[in-house]
């Protein structure tokens, strides 16, 4: 372990004696041997030039430490030694003590040393220091690199920041455990008050402790990412990971992008969170907290209780629980949670299911990564003490048991990407109705009573739903049941979903029964108006038309893609009218209406100076992001286009119309089709032609879209008097001639910043690269648009060959030789397949 000052054994003292007359580091090198020492003024740089190691002194502090950082970025230390044992003066060195084997500070004019690494237990023959490429300061042999033989290591003993390929966790063989602890403050780098832990005593997650009090948890791992964290999973830029064997447990992410600098970090103040560096503004930048809201405070809402921050007030009491202390739940205080409405009693209990949650703690917990989710049932069931339990691991349909042996604190409910828990009940409380039966289901323990019941409620629950479709076969009571559908080989998703329903006079009232001066816009779906609720809030209705191409088809799967989707980026779906034939969807009102009516127009353009465009750029990169990756379900979108992007007030732009979209689960990330469906110019070659479509379908129609948003120019409608390509044709050539800048609208001349034009475009041509294999996907391409990096070269587009321009009325159709696309509309094909 490392040490601060403390007392040696004389033969040492001697040692040091000696070692202060050592000859000096000279040169950049990346080791320190036992017949050099490093001075303060002096580093050493790893191989590859990542990192350097050195003396420092905090911000407005003038004592000096060893630290370890990025040498690209402010030096901002990643690792300090002698974080508790500070040097006063600059008289500083770093060596190696030989044949101790221990790397040691010390403070040359009062010969003393103020912090070292533990000697070796074993005999070395030249010891060395070296700073590895990853960060990683270790004590070796000069001749033996391998690293189950490091005599020390810094990854060992983090401090406040958790790097690449550092563990976070516990060695079960040495009981070492490497854990991250926040600085006291910005200007003293010793031990502060929040610790950062892998724990590993149940079932592993992540905690921050501020001293010995939980404050915050990521909830346990379940195979992807942790259960409350559904951000962090594996990306193109990142992979996470949890490894569990006999010898260790402890949780790593590695960058596939080494030229990437992104740390996690544990400030002093105890915000927790991802950062990356940023050259073009020289300063680190907050990716991401652990914790996004005040539902992350650990056990807000005490035992059976449950956060959302949706709600009002946040915390609730789980469905078939009441509060506690009802006079303190009135009082804002949570504390004491809840409990059950009706008692258990071990041998007669059952089970419910529900859905959408943060798993609980799981400190108190067992788990078996073998059985089945009936299996783990089974042995709950048998415990009186077990409380709940739930899938160890969500892919490929679940597998493994994890149980919960006491009560459950810390559940929350998620928007996206929630987990399912099955929670112990009595059998009483399993008969009782709810209003909150579409999160639950209810699995029963063997019971004949409650077979019996259950049996009974689904014989008179099938009737009367079937008695009511034929009564009213396109609306229900204020719940629109989006039905089951499918299309080509795998259309699936049959769920209830909330959403609000309004009368047909409050539409008419708020449209001015829907006037032609209210009409916004029309589309396939039908035409669009503007409305006003007496509230004063401004809606847009969409009103299904008769001579639609569309219908209920696309207007059930607008719900069921939007319905629950929350993002900025997005736009909100408020509710819906369901009456006979009339069909209508509300939204929010967009007042600049949509991107298009900007970008092309003469006039409009000469609004969206270049950081607007980037801004509008960059919002879409982060919706799709969260409809590919974030999203509850994976989405995609399958005609995005400049008309199909709204902007507010703030020219903030929001994604909309999604009924030719697709839902997916699990790892789903596309299919065939036999139903083309989307607007030619925008279409990715595998989809337009063998209808093969994917999330890199919608990542072509991305950089379609930026390329657009740049140019200020149709990619159907370009037309260049030296050649007859489209405008990905043209941004290729331009590319490929270093030329990219010419691309650009004049309008954005004086506003533009021409790197960063420059990369935009770069990143929009890996979009439309022929091959979606080629186009990275949209977590990368936010990462990429808004940080300076090495980007990969360029493929050629897909649909830029030469084609001849037709005239103002001639049409023709798709093929690899004639890429041009016929109107502006969105279209259906039909391939027979």
């Amino acid at each position: 372990m490392e040490k601060p000052a403390e007392s040696f054994p004389f033969p040492i003292l001697l040692v040091i004696s000696s070692c202060l007359f050592l000859v000096p580091i000279s040169g950049q090198s990346d080791t320190i041997t036992s017949s050099q020492s490093l001075k303060d003024g002096q580093t050493i740089v790893s191989s590859s030039g990542t990192f350097e190691l050195g003396f420092f002194s905090p911000p407005n502090s003038l004592y000096r430490y060893v630290g370890i950082w990025y040498k690209a970025t402010d030096r901002t230390p990643v690792w300090v030694a002698n974080r508790q044992a500070p040097l006063r003066n600059k008289n500083g060195i770093l060596r190696i003590i030989h044949p101790a084997g221990v790397l040691a500070i010390l403070d040359t004019s009062s010969k003393r040393i103020v912090w070292s690494t533990d000697a070796s237990t074993r005999p070395v023959i030249n010891p060395v220091a070296e700073l590895l490429e990853t960060g990683n300061l270790v004590v070796r042999d000069r001749d033996d690199e391998n690293p189950e033989n490091f005599l020390w290591q810094s990854f060992h003993y983090p401090t406040n920041t958790l790097l690449a390929g550092m563990k976070l966790g516990k060695n079960l063989t040495s009981g070492l455990e490497m854990y991250l602890s926040s600085w006291k403050s910005v200007d003293d780098p010793s031990p502060g008050d929040y610790t950062y832990h892998c724990d590993s005593s149940g079932y592993p997650q992540d905690i921050l402790r501020k001293g010995s009090k939980v404050v915050y948890r990521s909830g346990p791992w379940n195979g992807l990412h942790w259960s409350g964290a559904p951000n962090m999973v594996n990306n193109t830029m990142t992979s996470f990971n949890l490894v569990m064997n006999k010898d260790e447990i402890y949780y790593i992410y590695e960058l596939a992008n080494k030229s990437v600098i992104s740390t996690l970090v544990v400030n002093p103040d105890g915000d927790t969170g991802r950062r990356t560096w940023v050259d073009k503004t020289r300063s680190w930048q907050n990716y991401h907290s652990v914790k996004a809201d005040d539902c992350d405070t650990y056990g807000m809402c005490g035992a059976y209780g449950t956060c959302n921050v949706l709600d009002s007030p946040v915390c609730q009491c789980l469905d078939k629980f009441v509060p506690r202390h009802q006079e303190d739940w009135e009082r804002v205080d949570w504390s004491a949670g809840c409990v059950r409405e009706a008692a258990l009693n071990c041998t007669g209990d059952g089970f419910l299911k529900y859905a959408g949650v943060k798993l609980p703690d799981t400190n108190i917990s067992r788990y078996n990564e073998t059985m089945s989710l009936d299996e783990c049932q089974s042995v709950c069931a048998k415990n009186c003490s077990c409380m709940a339990y739930s899938s160890l691991d969500v892919r490929n349909g679940g597998s493994g048991c994890l149980l919960w042996m006491g009560d459950l604190v810390d559940t929350r409910q998620l928007s996206e990407d929630g987990q399912e828990i099955y929670i112990r009940m009595a059998h009483s409380a399993l008969l009782g109705g709810s209003a909150k039966t579409s999160r639950r289901q209810i699995v029963t323990v063997g019971l004949p009573l409650i077979i019996a019941a259950v049996l009974v409620s689904l014989v008179f629950g099938t009737i009367f739903c079937f008695r009511k479709r034929r009564m009213s076969p396109k609306i229900t009571n204020n719940v629109f049941a989006a039905q089951n559908y499918k299309e080509s080989s795998g259309g699936r998703h049959s769920e209830d979903l909330d959403l609000p329903q309004f009368d047909l006079y409050t539409l008419t009232l708020a449209t001015d029964q829907f006037s032609i001066h209210n009409k916004i816009g029309e589309g396939g779906f039908g035409p669009v108006y503007k409305g006003v609720l007496e509230g004063g809030q401004e809606i847009a209705v969409k009103r299904l038309s008769e001579a639609s191409k569309q219908g209920l088809r696309e207007f059930k799967n607008e719900v069921i893609c939007i319905a629950k989707l929350q993002h900025r980026n997005l736009v909100k779906l408020l509710g819906c009218y369901i009456q006979g034939e009339e069909t209508m969807l509300v939204y929010e009102y967009m007042p600049n209406k949509s991107l298009d009516m900007f970008i092309f127009d003469e006039e409009q353009s000469g609004l969206l100076d270049w950081p607007k465009r980037s801004n509008i750029i960059n919002g879409i990169a982060r919706g799709l992001m969260y409809l590919h990756q974030d999203s509850r379900l994976r989405i995609i979108h399958r005609d995005l286009k400049t008309s199909n992007i709204l902007l507010d007030i703030e020219m903030n732009p929001k994604i909309s119309d999604f009924g030719m979209a697709r839902c997916f689960g699990g790892n789903e990330t596309g299919a065939n089709t036999v139903r083309v469906v989307g607007t030619y110019g925008y279409m990715s070659p595998e989809y337009a032609i063998d209808g093969i479509f994917s999330i890199k379908s919608d990542v072509f129609s991305f950089g379609v879209l930026v390329l657009e948003i740049i140019s200020g120019k149709k990619n159907r409608h370009f037309v260049h008097p030296d050649h007859h390509l489209n405008l990905l044709g043209h941004a290729w050539t331009l590319y490929n001639d270093n030329r990219s800048l010419e691309l650009v609208d004049t309008k954005l001349i004086d506003s533009c910043d021409p790197a960063e034009v420059t990369q935009s475009i770069h990143v929009a041509l890996l979009c439309v690269q022929q091959s979606p294999d080629d186009r990275p996907n949209m977590s990368s391409i936010v990462w990429m648009l808004r940080n300076e990096c090495i980007l990969p070269e360029a493929k050629p587009p897909g649909f830029f060959t030469e084609r001849r321009v037709p005239s103002t009325d001639e049409h023709y159709s798709w093929s690899t030789q004639n890429p041009s696309s016929i109107n502006d509309i969105t279209i259906t094909l039909l391939d027979a397949r």
